[in-house]
């Protein structure tokens, strides 16, 4: 029985789905302004193995992640680059695409846009304005945070303490506010970015609003599931659950998940892209093998703080590379393994006490560090399994086919797939691509690539050409 510790209620509970067998599960994506820093791919990564997991256990996962593509800071960006903002959020989803597939995160079953979502975002807040929640003025509408009695829960805040800080906050939209804690619905706007007429002036939704609406159009109106990083618990989240509820009258989300912070440098800073002390996936899947990097941020407790240095990345390519050995060379002994051996079935219970010990780990609100814990136990049991004289295949393709499947729980994945034809023609325009552009790391780390599976690349004056050995 899988256990979730839930943000709302501070305490783990028992996973109870709205549906039986079926999961639908929310969670918040990227701004999509630039490349995504490790921090961000934390996130990614973690409700990715989330998601296998559930998957694993039997659950069918419906899993919806947004991106943001409308954002002050998008269109900051856009101006920096004379670019439009769909320009600037079309390049960076793209970055993030094939920075989420390098890290082998499974595609969303739906990734929606903001853009894409603006009549539904009107007639939300219109609903929210008729109820009495929200309040237009001067081209804006605020939502009234005191009337949602709530307010605060998720983040353990008691409406009093917020109100002390609102209180200190200056500018001209504090002015026009009937509460200095009430916040943007829909912002009017004359500073040349992107806008939508409304029925309140001209101007572009706020940030907050956004995730209700697509969460509540593409989920329904509870979900089981919704995460994100830590610091969206407030007032991103918060927010949320205040504007949801008040329209539907129901429980937005039964569980709120959210994930640790990736840490970096020696006072354990936050990293972050405003303090201009991050690293991006980009740079990293680029220089070093992306299935490192996966590991290294799916294989600790998604709750946890994650630090994130030479040593600890070291570390993780240390003990991905034993993995890999140990997977390598049972798949070796494969070759002269007997069909079976006498004491197969003493072995093989031995191994079905492992597997049962990784589900009672990971059903313990996905603890990742201790599942890893036993699948580490695992390949030592494989090791010492794979030195021996004789060897049984019944045991060897099991403990094989069962090694992997909870390594890719973890989107670890050992076994060399074959490209197929229109994979090979992708990579030769990307490698095409990247010597023009003088990439040579990644023009010879496609080539490296093609030699491994065996493919020849011809550079003809009509183009590229490739054929596989016989």
């Amino acid at each position: 029985m899988i256990r979730i510790y839930n943000t709302l209620s501070r305490q783990k509970e028992v996973f109870q789905p709205i549906e039986e067998g079926k999961v639908w599960m929310y969670v918040c994506g990227p701004t999509v302004y630039n490349y995504i820093h490790v921090g961000n791919g934390r996130s990614t990564v973690a409700f990715d193995t989330i998601r296998r997991y559930l998957e694993y256990r039997g659950y069918a996962v419906h899993y919806v992640s947004n991106v943001t593509d409308v954002d002050d800071k998008i269109i900051r960006v856009a101006k920096e680059l004379g670019m439009t903002a769909p320009e600037v959020a079309n390049k960076f989803i793209a970055a993030f695409t094939e920075d989420s597939t390098a890290l082998q995160v499974k595609p969303a079953d739906l990734q929606p846009r903001v853009m894409d979502h603006i009549p539904d975002i009107l007639s939300f807040i219109a609903v929210l304005i008729e109820k009495g929640y929200a309040y237009a003025v001067d081209g804006d509408v605020y939502y009234r945070t005191r009337k949602f009695h709530h307010y605060g829960q998720l983040s353990d805040q008691s409406i009093d303490e917020l109100e002390v800080g609102a209180s200190q906050r200056t500018g001209d939209e504090q002015q026009i506010k009937e509460d200095p804690l009430d916040f943007a619905l829909w912002k009017k706007t004359n500073d040349g970015g992107i806008t939508w007429d409304s029925p309140w002036g001209v101007g572009r939704p706020g940030w907050h609003i956004e995730c209700s609406v697509m969460a509540t159009k593409h989920l329904g109106e509870t979900i089981d599931i919704h995460g994100g990083g830590q610091d969206l618990a407030f007032p991103h989240h918060e927010n949320e659950i205040a504007q949801s509820e008040a329209k539907t009258g129901k429980t937005f989300a039964n569980y709120w998940m959210h994930n640790g912070f990736v840490t970096i440098g020696e006072i354990d800073e936050k990293m972050s892209k405003s303090l201009g002390n991050f690293v991006t996936v980009h740079e990293l899947v680029q220089q070093h093998d992306p299935q490192i990097l996966r590991f290294f941020l799916a294989a600790t407790h998604y709750r946890r703080p994650l630090r994130f240095s030479q040593t600890s990345f070291k570390e993780a390519e240390t003990n991905l590379a034993r993995l890999r050995t140990t997977y390598e060379n049972a798949r070796f002994r494969l070759k002269d393994a007997v069909e079976s051996l006498a004491d197969d079935e003493t072995f093989l219970a031995l191994w079905e006490q492992l597997i049962a010990l990784f589900i009672q780990e990971m059903d313990d609100d996905f603890n990742a560090a201790n599942g890893m814990t036993v699948i580490y136990e695992m390949a030592k049991k494989i090791n010492v399994y794979s030195q021996k004289e004789r060897v049984s295949s019944v045991v060897l393709e099991r403990v094989l086919a069962e090694f992997s499947e909870l390594l890719t729980i973890f989107g670890i994945y050992f076994e060399q797939k074959e490209l197929i034809d229109d994979e090979i023609e992708a990579l030769i325009v990307e490698r095409n691509q990247a010597r023009l552009a003088k990439n040579f790391a990644r023009s010879d780390e496609i080539r490296d690539l093609f030699k491994e599976q065996g493919i020849v690349l011809e550079d003809t004056p009509q183009g590229t050409r490739w054929r596989r050995e016989k």
